[in-house]
């Protein structure tokens, strides 16, 4: 379950077996097991790979590690659900069980995927597609006591990013949350996180609506996820940067995410997002040691 403080901010979370502590932001780290993601500067080319990039990460400061082996960038196609199994399971298996003060996470849309890998001793279940794909989901978390990310998404990959439209987003993504959230905790459901699903589905205006309202995605109770690494409305806005030249501007919206009520980041690079938040909570906290320090 998600524990909260009195003001209604989330504390703690229980990931299975563990509790996350929230007080600070967190950190999860991306590892795609794909050979098409849409910033390749880290692609995974075997399990040994990956497990010399996920020791990497948690040197830099991850605190979870989110393993994908199907591409969700706009436009990419699906793979069978045999190559979705031999890409991650392999590396969950041997992963869980070096880096033990790890938690993480799968980020998937099968029900298969994601059994496998609760089996392997996940403690998060991903779902980009928010349960509308795979409702089963909520059985597997609510047995085995994991925790659940749903996303908000509208349409498929392949095709998301052509013409979304909503009436009010807030007011539209508000209401999925209510939705899902209310199925979810009634199958039994207890810790869950909310991400808004910024460039699924969503225009530039879209997702800048969202991450300007994100404490209104703190509703719910449940800490909330934001992952906006490197992705193209940063380049966008930067003037058409490649994925390779958005790094501060990442930084940028997470932190501004972080002073809104984000409590988990999902990055590219977790060096860099691990200073974003040690400089966050240096600058907000009463009894920094730096607050009094002569200028």
């Amino acid at each position: 379950m998600t524990r909260t403080d009195k003001a209604g901010h989330p504390t703690s979370l229980r990931c299975r077996n563990r509790e996350l502590d929230l007080t600070s932001p967190r950190i999860m780290g991306i590892l795609n097991v794909t050979p098409d993601s849409f910033f390749d500067g880290r692609a995974i080319h075997s399990v040994d790979h990956a497990i010399d990039r996920i020791g990497q990460m948690r040197d830099d400061g991850a605190d979870i590690i989110d393993v994908g082996g199907e591409s969700t960038r706009p436009g990419a196609d699906s793979v069978s659900l045999d190559e979705e199994m031999h890409r991650v399971i392999p590396v969950l298996e041997k992963a869980v069980q070096l880096f033990p003060e790890l938690l993480f996470s799968i980020d998937t849309t099968r029900y298969a995927v994601a059994f496998e890998a609760i089996r392997t001793g996940i403690h998060i279940i991903n779902d980009v597609s928010g349960l509308q794909k795979e409702p089963r989901f909520t059985d597997l978390c609510s047995e085995f006591d994991t925790s659940l990310v749903i996303m908000h998404s509208q349409g498929e990959p392949k095709t998301m990013q052509k013409n979304p439209v909503y009436e009010d987003v807030l007011a539209d993504v508000v209401a999925f949350f209510d939705r899902q959230i209310t199925f979810a905790r009634r199958s039994g459901v207890e810790s869950i996180i909310v991400d808004p699903g910024i460039g699924f589905g969503k225009t530039i205006s879209h997702n800048v609506e969202l991450l300007a309202q994100l404490q209104v995605l703190r509703r719910w109770g449940g800490p909330v996820l934001v992952g906006a690494s490197r992705k193209s409305m940063i380049g966008t806005i930067l003037g058409d940067r490649p994925a390779e030249g958005r790094l501060a501007g990442t930084l940028a919206v997470h932190y501004d995410a972080m002073v809104r009520g984000a409590k988990i980041l999902r990055v590219h690079d977790i060096r860099e997002a691990k200073d974003t938040v040690l400089m966050y909570n240096a600058l907000r906290s009463s009894s920094s040691p730096y607050r009094n320090y002569p200028v």
